[in-house]
């Protein structure tokens, strides 16, 4: 059964990944929306929207290869956007296949391996999430303006055909500026709301060491696309519905997803800049991450911790990065704690079990010196450094001495 495992998760992958654009390209013409009203249009860009905003890649490379079968002559198709070129969705669709099999070969490629493509592809998807939002976006909502104000008729829908919507006649004036004054707007931020969301999953992966986790973590965000895509099919209405309920579930975590979001983008940076070797703690205020064990304070908020004259230690932090700051006691004294020297980021623990703060990856090789700043019990192996010493411990093989190295 597990050598199937692995195959079985591909083609899951792979069937999710193909399943929007699959959806769309086998909507009959006669299943177009029959609403011809006006509003029909925003109902069906809340839905694009949403969907690209889920996995910006694959929904902006599926939207595009979805405009691009829709257009009948060649002019029409060197009339498309950038995005519905073949240059761009070919190379975005072949991306997100290789991902795809990247999460599902996960339980047979090593972590030393996987993580770093992990890392490429939270990089990828903050990068492709800026372009839609400052691209693919804009021109969807600026495109809806044009079909309610009577100016244009360019394609919104997932899978939905746009011929024969009724439009709104101004005469001769192109009023559909002032009607992108507040569509754009409320696209980019509808946008950034489920993006944020969808991103922890992202960073979820980056934390999680079994490679079945994210592919389930990337199957279920597929899924939800593929599921958003066959709705706005079917009726842009029904498509706008669903969408609403995610950007309700997106509003309700976006503090959440907004914490998991600064973590990644520190865990990325520092990663593949190799920081920690232009790095050294100082001998106090050092900035890291709030764990499960700091009372008040959410999970993963960035901060300082600052070790008082009194021996208390302290955390110091502001809400959302830009709010007052805020301070909150540890409780426990620098004795009780000790740092956890992990493979890819460390941890500081309390010494009878459970996380305080997570140290972001540019204190790698630097554990020692943090310990002896903030006067913490020692330094210990933790998570899969700790399991290969035990593995090294029950072969026999001698560990290098304390203070070498790494």
């Amino acid at each position: 059964m597990k050598r199937l495992t692995s195959p079985l998760l591909l083609a899951l992958a792979f069937a999710l990944v193909l399943a929007p654009l699959a959806f769309a390209a086998a909507a009959p013409a006669a299943s177009a929306p029959k609403d011809k009203s006006p509003a029909a249009p925003l109902a069906a860009a809340v839905s694009t929207v949403t969907g690209i905003a889920i996995s910006p890649l694959l929904g902006t490379g599926a939207f595009g290869a979805y405009q691009w079968m829709q257009a009948k002559t060649e002019a029409e198709k060197a009339a498309l956007p950038w995005y519905a070129q073949w240059s761009f969705f070919g190379p975005a669709l072949l991306l997100v296949g290789a991902c795809a099999a990247k999460d599902a070969l996960g339980s047979v490629v090593p972590p030393g391996l996987k993580k770093p493509l992990d890392v490429l592809e939270t990089i990828e998807n903050k990068a492709t999430g800026l372009v839609a939002a400052g691209a693919v976006v804009p021109l969807t909502m600026s495109a809806v303006s044009k079909m309610v104000l009577g100016g244009g008729t360019a394609a919104v829908e997932h899978g939905a055909q746009t011929g024969g919507l009724a439009m709104l006649p101004l005469g001769a004036a192109d009023l559909s500026w002032l009607l992108n004054l507040a569509t754009v707007p409320f696209g980019v931020a509808m946008f950034a709301l489920v993006w944020m969301a969808s991103h922890a999953i992202n960073v979820l992966i980056l934390l999680s060491p079994w490679g079945a986790i994210d592919a389930a973590l990337k199957a279920a965000r597929t899924g939800l696309l593929g599921l958003l895509t066959l709705s706005a099919t079917i009726n842009p209405w029904l498509g706008a519905v669903l969408s609403l309920v995610v950007i309700v579930v997106a509003y309700l975590v976006a503090g959440w997803a907004f914490r998991l979001t600064v973590f990644g983008s520190v865990f990325c940076w520092e990663f593949l800049s190799g920081r920690k070797n232009r790095f050294s703690p100082t001998e106090n205020d050092n900035r890291l991450f709030s764990s499960s064990g700091l009372a008040g304070v959410p999970v993963r908020t960035y901060g300082r911790l600052v070790l008082r004259t009194s021996g208390d230690l302290e955390f110091y932090y502001r809400p959302w990065l830009v709010l007052p700051e805020r301070s909150a006691k540890v409780g426990l004294t620098g004795r009780e704690l000790a740092v956890g020297r992990g493979l890819f980021f460390s941890t500081i623990d309390a010494a009878s079990g459970g996380a305080w703060f997570v140290l972001p990856p540019r204190y790698r090789g630097h554990e020692d010196t943090l310990a002896r700043a903030y006067q913490l019990g020692g330094v210990r192996e933790a998570g899969l450094r700790k399991a290969w010493s035990a593995l090294k411990e029950l072969l026999g093989v001698k560990s290098a001495p304390a203070g070498a190295s790494a």
